[in-house]
């Protein structure tokens, strides 16, 4: 009795047969009149197909030989089969024989230079080959390949899979204008494929073109869109920098895939990004929920932890993260930022000198990244070691940054300089922002940072020149903006205002773009409050900050103005809170939040941010006027006028346009009331 199996096969055998009846004899043996024994070749090709089979499920090399073998005998009874010849082909590339797949291919090529099937399978060849040779070999792989799916394109012009894979080729070969038309050509056929609109954005991106890469991803109507347009959205707004695009992109591919971590990932970063940390967090706290080895998120929660002031928390996370990344520079780094916030100076600079050291090559030679990571590294412990008040050390490390060369040498100039007048030293300032201009004559901003120098230490009309001269009529519109805005703000400090208002017009009017306009409004503000044009300043910088809300250096200035007038204190908290949590480490910004603290009545709260600051800068007249004010409001009155005394100290050691004669009147008559308070009751006791 015929057992199950062997019926199988015999069945497979008579629907092979049945095929093969419906072939028609090929126009060569029509034409030379062969014989074709057409039964001898449905058997064998049954058999074959059966062998085949066999060998794909059972993984038996042995069948795959016999199958080849039945493939010759059916092509010796039918030798100009197209069929038969193309299954041999592919079989030959199922099995892994690849050279005789080729070979067997382009035989078939030979004698019909239109035959799909064998265009296709030297297509499918020489593509899974590309990844399998040196780069000269794939190079020419590469052109093999494209050539099939150019002749497939030519056979087949409705087939959007061949526009598709002819594009991606010619995207890997640098080809983007040729890329291009294939993907527009296979929308033409098929508009609404989602295959297409992902080819198109990948083509954009790959180009660096994300604006573009937007646009198709939105023409995509919304309700027709998958989570992977979405998706694709999402990370195409990270590259703008629109966060907020971002994450209405993240979120809608959430609707529609709900467990995609990618998304999830996305959508938290976006978030972080956008600076709304307590969402954030709980979008991170979600992802190591589901996937306890994310090191990268646990670095991002740390990292709110920090910015939200949970120090201690901060760096427990980062020690559940390091088994997971102990090479992470991110996570070191992030430890030592809050070892700075800590207060833990030696700590931080440990850290950051061991990721220096880590990361150091002995030939001196480093990419662009690497360059970018060192001077991120030295920049920090410059400032540590300038909130430490050793300005010599913070100095050699600027030296240090500036063997990077580039505008990695003119960054380093500049901190050295910033590190010379938090120690209010001046000449010293003076004469590295005059070294920094000889050794880079046609750098236009190291040219503007002297001649600020020049004009902030008594030299006032020769840095307004050295300014001036840096404007070329007729000449780089972006390089005269920078120019006639460094030039506003010199006048501000001058207190030129009519001057710098017309510089400002100047540099505005080069201003087409709104991200340029931000500077622009931002010294606009400056200049309006420097004259206690209060409500013209807050416009203005409310302007900025339509433009980038999460803009430090704009919110602490706006909030600390309202702050110090004592006017709407809830708005001005949430603003200097908002500086905070994107630099906790600014002392400035610390001392605007005591400051609006001591404005609300929260003295302790006002003391210990106050104090923070002061850690951090010494220097700074004002934090020991505010910190004289808590003082005194606490009843620590002899602590109030050693602030004020040390106040007037720094005022007198500050340059004209930072010490104010009226705010200095005010400080010497809250210490004088204090000395005579604090007189009487010594006369009492």
């Amino acid at each position: 009795m015929m057992s199950l199996r062997l019926r199988a096969s015999t069945l497979r055998v008579l629907s092979a047969a049945a095929v093969l009846a419906t072939v028609p004899i090929s126009a060569q043996t029509a034409a030379t009149g062969e014989t074709v024994d057409r039964a001898s070749a449905y058997y064998h090709y049954g058999l074959a197909h059966m062998y085949e089979d066999m060998a794909v499920n059972a993984g038996r090399p042995d069948y795959a030989t016999q199958a080849v073998e039945e493939y010759k005998l059916a092509l010796v009874a039918d030798p100009n089969s197209a069929l038969l010849q193309n299954g041999l082909a592919e079989l030959y590339f199922k099995i892994g024989r690849i050279r005789e797949a080729v070979t067997s291919a382009q035989d078939q090529v030979k004698k019909n230079p239109d035959d799909v099937a064998a265009h296709e399978l030297l297509g499918k060849v020489y593509l899974r080959s590309l990844g399998d040779m040196q780069s000269q070999q794939s190079g020419q792989m590469l052109k093999l390949a494209i050539g099939e799916y150019e002749k497939l394109a030519e056979l087949k012009p409705n087939d959007v899979e061949t526009r598709l894979l002819l594009g991606q080729l010619y995207g890997l070969n640098h080809d983007s204008t040729k890329a291009e038309a294939q993907f527009k050509a296979a929308q033409k056929i098929d508009g609404g494929s989602e295959e297409v609109v992902l080819n198109m954005y990948r083509l954009y991106t790959e180009q660096g073109d994300y604006a573009r890469a937007a646009d198709v991803l939105n023409s995509v109507p919304v309700d027709d869109r998958s989570s992977r347009i979405d998706f694709a959205l999402g990370a195409t707004y990270d590259q703008l920098k629109k966060p907020k695009e971002a994450i209405a992109a993240y979120r809608r591919a959430l609707d529609d895939d709900p467990d995609n971590l990618d998304s999830e990932r996305g959508l938290a970063n976006a978030l972080w990004m956008d600076g709304q940390l307590d969402e954030a967090l709980k979008v991170f706290n979600t992802i190591v929920a589901a996937e306890p080895q994310d090191a990268q998120s646990q670095i991002r929660i740390s990292d709110i932890q920090r910015r939200q002031g949970h120090y201690d928390e901060a760096l427990a996370t980062l020690e559940k993260a390091k088994p997971l990344a102990q090479d992470s520079v991110e996570l070191n780094y992030n430890q030592a930022l809050i070892y700075d916030s800590l207060g833990r100076y030696d700590d931080a600079i440990n850290t950051l000198k061991a990721l220096l050291d880590g990361t150091a090559h002995a030939d001196g030679k480093y990419t662009d990244q690497e360059k970018g990571n060192r001077s991120i590294f030295m920049d920090r412990m410059g400032i540590i070691y300038r909130e430490q008040n050793k300005t010599a050390e913070a100095v050699e490390v600027y030296k240090q940054m500036s063997s990077l060369g580039g505008d990695y040498m003119k960054n380093a100039y500049q901190g050295e300089v910033d590190a010379y007048r938090d120690a209010h030293m001046w000449k010293e300032a003076t004469a590295t922002a005059a070294e920094a201009a000889k050794a880079m004559p046609k750098d236009q901003s190291v040219q503007l940072m002297y001649a600020g120098q020049l004009a902030d230490t008594g030299k006032a009309e020769e840095g307004v020149a050295l300014a001036k001269a840096q404007i070329s009529p007729g000449g780089d519109a972006a390089d005269d903006r920078e120019a006639h805005l460094a030039l506003a703000n010199i006048y501000i400090r001058l207190k030129r205002w009519t001057d710098a208002n017309a510089e400002l017009n100047a540099g505005e009017a080069l201003s087409p773009k709104q991200e340029e306009k931000l500077y622009v409004y931002f010294l606009r503000g400056t200049l309006a409050d420097r004259q206690k044009q209060y409500d013209a300043a807050e416009a203005q910088f409310r302007k900025a900050l339509v433009i980038d809300p999460q803009n430090a250096t704009i919110l602490n200035y706006l909030g600390y103005m309202l702050a110090d007038r004592g006017v709407r204190l809830s708005e001005a908290l949430t603003l200097i809170r908002k500086a905070v949590e994107l630099d906790p480490q600014n002392y400035a910004y610390l001392d605007s939040l005591g400051w609006v603290y001591y404005k609300t009545g929260q003295y302790a709260l006002a003391e210990e941010n106050i104090r923070k600051a002061n850690e951090r800068n010494s220097g700074d007249p004002t934090i020991h006027d505010h910190l004289g004010e808590v003082y005194e409001k606490t009843g620590k009155l002899k602590q109030a006028v050693t602030q004020w005394e040390r106040s007037l100290t720094e005022y007198a050691r500050s340059l004209p346009a930072d010490a104010d004669p009226e705010e200095v009147a005010k400080v010497q008559h809250k210490l004088d009331n204090a000395r005579v308070k604090l007189s009487k009751l010594t006369t009492v006791k």
